[in-house]
């Protein structure tokens, strides 16, 4: 049995190997100019596109849409760049070596968890300030609270991203579970068809998709003050970041082969 010195050992050993992969990854994206770039300006540009889009146009269509896709776009990008970056970091064999290290694999994954967290949150800042401010997007709940949901969003599609990278053996094969994971949720999300206007047996897989969630958070943020049930969506997609991120401990690999 431990005594309470070594678990407290262990517990400093983990909050440093956490902050050091974290560090580790900032450092990384810092001077991965191109990923930095697809992570902060792209959710920007497309936004500002689908302004562009519906300007002139009879009616308030991007302001029905932009907090749906306020939702979705940090998901969709998190998910990708991430499931790919963590790939690289097992088949380059870099996985390997920090993990002879100290170091388990959910201080692995909690590490790029918080440093993709801080991107998502100035991504999210850039994004919703971007929309808020500039391109007059219509909301009648806080800013702030548009926010949160947002980096809620982003830090639940790095999780899922975390999670899916452990069944991939090339970056190829990381991309191709966008469809399988990404698409589906989005077709069953809400944006398209209200969910409770969906055929039962689509309605019920839509209960247990966490897109739903996200999507539904930004837009009672957007028709509402009351915030209670926003929590309450939060709460949701927490959870799922939770269960990704220990399932992803549990399901990762050392290497790709």
């Amino acid at each position: 049995m431990k005594s309470p010195h070594d678990m407290s050992t262990t517990s400093a050993l983990s909050v440093r190997s956490t902050g050091a992969v974290t560090t580790r990854v900032l450092t990384q994206l810092r001077r991965d100019h191109r990923t930095l770039a697809m992570l902060l300006v792209l959710p920007c540009a497309l936004m500002t596109l689908l302004w562009w889009m519906f300007d002139g146009l009879p009616g308030n269509g991007f302001s029905s849409l932009g907090p749906a896709l306020l939702a979705l776009i940090p998901f969709i990008i998190m998910f990708l760049v991430t499931s790919v970056t963590t790939l690289r970091e097992r088949t380059s064999g870099t996985l390997e070596r920090l993990l002879a290290m100290p170091m388990g694999k959910l201080d692995f994954l909690l590490g790029y968890a918080i440093a993709f967290g801080v991107v998502a949150a100035v991504q999210s800042a850039l994004a919703v300030g971007l929309c808020v401010w500039v391109l007059d997007l219509t909301i009648i709940g806080s800013t702030w609270m548009l926010m949160v949901v947002a980096v809620v969003d982003a830090v639940l599609g790095t999780a899922m991203g975390l999670f899916v990278s452990a069944f991939a053996r090339t970056e190829f094969q990381a991309v191709q579970f966008m469809p399988a994971v990404v698409i589906p949720q989005l077709l069953l999300c809400g944006l398209f068809v209200p969910r409770d206007q969906l055929p039962r047996t689509l309605e019920v897989i839509s209960d247990v998709l966490p897109l739903s969630y996200a999507v539904d958070a930004m837009q009672k943020v957007a028709s509402s003050t009351e915030t209670g049930e926003v929590w309450g969506d939060i709460a949701i997609i927490s959870a799922y970041v939770v269960a990704a991120l220990a399932l992803g401990a549990l399901t990762l690999r050392r290497q790709s082969a």
